[in-house]
């Protein structure tokens, strides 16, 4: 079996110039994966399809992508609408939140979707939503003053650099609130940075600090930091590892590289033991069934706090 890499650059019409090029070149490749950007996936994907090719995202968390690649495409994530109804029961019940103001970034998929299934469970927990602004990266400051205080302020950011400039914003416009955001918040060295920043939670897949008694975590974080020395494995890398594992674990039970085997095979696993957590997946779903890891920062530093099988999840 050989890995082979491609480049994509983080946008769409190279990413899906490249997968074309690598199926090209490489015809008797069984399956492709990677990518954690939903936009990113849907440049891809299709044409991994065509070809009749399985396609396993590492972290795009759209659940409505195994409807928009149908059979083919799998997650090795949750779904935006397991981590945001994790996050609304959460903040319901632990936090004790009875309204939420929600500013969420308007041009990525991600973003609006994530908000949008936050909204729908919070109020069906009996929670009220006061208050919604869109921001752009190019103006953040008019929308978070328009934003109404509430109990909790759900943050929709794609990257951690977005989230921490917003945060930042929201601190210093007089919003004491706890702020509460999805994995687009996960960075192992950005928040530790910033010291001033406390009150701070957000949803994410693991947990991979050194205080994590966890064997499988324990052993990445090993071997992690021996092939890249000086270097912390965040939660995005230990996804990917977990989708390279899923994949082989799929291929030998296919008991060889034929596609449609591989991708029957994949369909089967159950009880994976991954870093990212035990993965099933569900008869008729492409999407596993996992908890999903809430994290806090404060002062900075980032902390567990629970992990949360969400009750109910909002349809995709």
């Amino acid at each position: 079996m050989q890995l082979v890499l491609a480049d994509g650059e983080s946008r769409p019409a190279v990413v899906k110039k490249k997968t074309a090029a690598l199926l090209n070149k490489f015809p008797f490749t069984f399956a492709l994966m990677g990518l954690s950007d939903t936009d990113m996936v849907l440049a891809a994907a299709p044409i991994a399809v065509r070809s009749h090719r399985l396609f396993l995202t590492s972290g795009a968390t759209s659940p409505r992508l195994p409807a928009q690649v149908p059979e083919y495409l799998f997650l090795a994530c949750f779904g935006d609408n397991v981590q945001a109804a994790a996050g609304a029961e959460w903040a319901y019940q632990d936090l004790s939140a009875r309204t939420a103001s929600i500013l969420f970034n308007s041009s990525k998929s991600y973003t609006r979707l994530l908000h949008g299934y936050f909204q729908t469970r919070f109020r069906q927990l009996g929670g009220q939503v006061i208050s919604v602004e869109s921001y752009t990266l190019d103006d953040m400051s008019q929308p978070i003053h328009r934003l109404r205080n509430a109990d909790v302020i759900f943050l929709s950011a794609e990257v951690p650099q977005e989230a921490l400039r917003a945060v930042r914003l929201l601190r210093k416009a007089g919003f004491s609130a706890p702020i509460l955001g999805g994995d687009g918040f996960d960075s192992e060295n950005l928040w530790e940075k910033y010291p001033e920043v406390s009150n701070v939670f957000f949803t994410t897949h693991a947990y991979l600090g050194p205080d994590n008694p966890d064997p499988q975590v324990a052993a990445f974080r090993k071997a992690y930091g021996q092939a890249y020395p000086g270097s912390r494995p965040g939660a995005f890398a230990a996804l990917g590892y977990d989708a390279a594992r899923l994949v082989m674990a799929a291929l030998a039970q296919a008991e060889g590289p034929d596609p449609a085997g591989v991708r029957k095979a994949l369909a089967k696993i159950r009880r994976f033991e991954g870093v990212t957590g035990t993965l099933n997946y569900p008869a008729g779903s492409r999407i596993p069934s996992k908890s999903v890891t809430i994290l806090q920062v404060e002062r900075g530093q980032r902390k567990l706090v629970r992990q949360v099988l969400p009750a109910r999840v909002p349809p995709p």
